[in-house]
């Protein structure tokens, strides 16, 4: 983009990159501005007569959509998504028509309109099914998000299953995503826990491989409707003070899981708690890193429905040891641990040596679960 002709092919496609990399990267402003200068560049170069120009056109506006809603500029997002969906129909591309549909159904569905969001949703899963796979799977996902939202449970259920099978089947891990937090709303919509803490626990590992951020923030969320659903009033706001301390400026799009129902949910935890033991729960959750409010949420997935206290192995290490378990449970690198201790890097290495002896934990990933299981963190 720094290097090629303003307005030039390569120029354009190198803005669509960097916004689709900004969206990757949590920075809804920038990937607006991305595509925004890809769009009028479109407009500039080819104006909105020329067929090809629609269909550029119709892309940087859809995708400008998603960027919009994260920014909560609903009313320009359904502007945007609808003239998207004329300019896609008037270059006759039915596959970027269905790229636009799926845009303004977003769009519709966060401005209130659930009805019209499914009657769009439903539109351009159809035009879909004769092209790209993962277009039909991505908008499969959309479908059943409006269902579950709209309270057609048996119909929200065909359609993740078809689109679960779809995902697996060619290995499409960002969809496998979606597909199963949704499974993970229907299920507690249902009263199946036991459903639902399988099917977080395969979101959280599914994400762990992937590294998508917005993602992570979803399946906390997730975790934080689980905790509440199986009575674990603290878990429940750890998990969302968590998503909100990660999230920062720019929370994930909700879906079906509204944030009015969050509140109300979160306002009851901490009645349950008292005022003491939420704030505690709260910063406690406020404190953690990504990989460490991943691993937490691996663990309340795993352990919903328990209620028996889990073994720590902590009694055989010294006050040193179980403050580097802690230290490693918040991200700290082994040079970071020597810096904060002041001791070497070698010596944090022979600690964290007799550490994995005295408890099993070969990974980091172990010792943080370690530690938060014994609630050091």
């Amino acid at each position: 983009a720094e290097h090629a002709p303003a307005g030039s092919d390569a120029w354009c496609t190198a803005r669509l990159l960097l916004g689709q990399v900004a969206g990757e990267a949590e920075d809804p402003p920038a990937m607006l501005a991305h595509y925004t200068a890809a769009r009028d560049a479109f407009e500039d170069r080819c104006g909105p007569a020329a067929p090809s120009g629609q269909g550029l056109l119709s892309v940087c506006l859809a995708a400008r959509v998603s960027a919009l809603l994260r920014m909560g500029r609903v009313a320009e997002a359904v502007e945007d998504g609808r003239r998207a969906v004329c300019l896609a129909r008037e270059a006759g591309a039915g596959a970027i028509e269905a790229m636009a549909l799926g845009s303004l159904s977003m769009a519709i569905w966060q401005d209130g309109d659930g009805d019209g969001a499914l009657r769009l949703a439903r539109q351009a899963h159809g035009i879909a099914e004769g092209h790209a796979g993962v277009l039909r799977r991505g908008l499969g996902e959309i479908v059943a998000g409006v269902l579950i939202d709209a309270g057609d449970l048996a119909a929200a259920e065909r359609a993740c299953t078809t689109t679960l099978a779809a995902c697996r089947e060619v290995g499409d891990q960002v969809n496998l995503c979606g597909v199963l937090r949704d499974l993970t709303i229907l299920d507690l919509r249902t009263g199946r826990t036991d459903a639902a803490a399988a099917h977080l626990g395969e979101l959280l590992q599914v994400v762990t491989r992937t590294g998508r951020r917005s993602l992570v923030h979803l399946g906390l969320d997730c975790c934080g409707h689980l905790c509440a659903a199986t009575g674990r009033a603290a878990e429940a706001v750890t998990a969302w003070a968590a998503m909100s301390a990660l999230a920062g400026p720019w929370p994930p799009l909700p879906g079906a899981l509204r944030p009015a129902g969050r509140d109300m949910l979160r306002r009851r935890a901490r009645d349950l708690l008292g005022h003491t033991a939420a704030r505690t729960a709260e910063e406690r959750g406020a404190a953690m890193t990504m990989a460490t409010a991943t691993e937490y949420a691996l663990l309340l997935a795993a352990a919903a429905g328990t209620t028996a206290d889990q073994p720590t192995d902590l009694g055989r290490l010294s006050p040193r040891e179980r403050e580097l378990v802690t230290l490693v449970a918040r991200g700290r690198t082994d040079a970071q641990i020597a810096t904060e201790l002041f001791i070497t890097v070698r010596t944090v290495g022979s600690h964290l040596d007799r550490i994995r002896d005295k408890t099993g934990c070969r990974r980091r990933a172990d010792l943080t679960r370690l530690a938060l299981t014994a609630g050091l963190v």
